[in-house]
């Protein structure tokens, strides 16, 4: 078991958020959930907190209340393997969310995701400079990652 596991604060919505989470990613289940009784912040019956796994990763969600909401300043970074996940992914985290730069996009419940290549390090870390800098270059103006024109673009 990781010794560290994410934890995102949702205002109520955190059932909701994580149904569509393991929906959208493989080997992805809901593992425990714990609900507020009588007399709680929010009405009995609501999820308290929701443990998950999210392509094995461990996670948790809970309804807090309105008091904390998400920023960019935090986000989920996701490898993906090629331009078929990376669509997959980008299409089913921006409906009903917002596309950013570079990949970035956040979904409908607020929270921000990265949909990265598992390429894109070894493109941006190129041992010729001028090679990494085309590459930046062209990740700068994207919005959902295009590999083709990465690739195009480290071979100059």
């Amino acid at each position: 078991m990781n010794a560290i596991m994410p934890c995102l604060w949702f205002a109520d919505q955190a059932e909701t958020a994580v149904e569509y989470y393991v929906s959208i990613f493989k080997n992805s289940s809901i593992t425990a959930v714990s609900r507020y009784g009588e007399g709680a912040p929010l009405p009995a019956g609501t999820v308290l907190s929701i443990d998950f796994l999210l392509d094995g990763t461990p996670m948790q969600a809970i309804n807090g209340g309105e008091d904390f909401p998400f920023t960019e300043a935090i986000s989920l970074s996701v490898r993906a393997t090629d331009q078929d996940e990376i669509d997959h992914l980008w299409d089913a985290l921006t409906s009903g969310g917002a596309p950013s730069q570079c990949g970035w996009l956040t979904d409908r419940f607020g929270v921000s995701w990265q949909i990265v290549p598992e390429s894109l390090g070894r493109l941006m870390t190129d041992p010729d400079p001028a090679t990494a800098q085309r590459v930046m270059q062209a990740l700068m103006p994207m919005v959902k990652i295009d590999m083709a024109t990465l690739e195009a673009a480290a071979r100059g």
